[in-house]
């Protein structure tokens, strides 16, 4: 079974939620916090490279991460 993917809306509210700052959860999985609010933001398509990464972490996208 998959697990449910989030909106990037929710995605944010649950850091809010959950009282973690963009730039804390950024800095604690070793990403800049402008590539986090780019994806949650929609600013990019989240494909590859550190987007899909970010995006995966989140819940906001179904993929796998090597």
């Amino acid at each position: 079974m998959e697990k449910r993917i989030k909106t990037r809306k929710e995605a944010k509210e649950e850091l809010f939620r959950k009282g973690i700052s963009v730039t804390q959860w950024a800095n604690e999985n070793g990403f800049k916090p402008g590539q986090v609010r780019d994806v949650l933001r929609k600013n990019t398509p989240c494909r590859f490279g550190y987007s899909h990464k970010i995006a995966v972490l989140l819940g906001i996208k179904n993929g796998e991460i090597e």
